[in-house]
């Protein structure tokens, strides 16, 4: 049986890796509130849509954000309950 103080360390620490490239946690930020396509990710930063796909990629696959087709579009939205807290105290900030 689990007590509250065993923390799987393993999986924190990838969250937050995934999170720590700048250009990443930029992108989690901005779509925090709102779903977001690549587009709209590419015009709010002014970075190449082929490097956004990348990161996007990267934080699909930690589980950080989760995608949905809105007819042609995919939309993006953040999904992690630590990484909406981080970002939250972040902002907070």
């Amino acid at each position: 049986m689990k007590n509250k103080c065993d923390v799987d360390y393993d999986y924190y620490a990838e969250l937050l890796k995934a999170i720590g490239h700048p250009v990443r946690l930029q992108i989690v930020a901005g779509i925090l509130c709102d779903e977001c396509n690549v587009n709209g990710i590419v015009e709010k930063l002014n970075i190449p849509q082929s490097t956004v796909s990348q990161h996007l990629g990267v934080l699909r696959s930690r589980g950080i954000i989760t995608a949905h087709k809105d007819g042609v579009s995919t939309c993006y939205k953040v999904s992690n309950e630590f990484i909406l807290h981080i970002i939250t105290l972040m902002k907070k900030s």
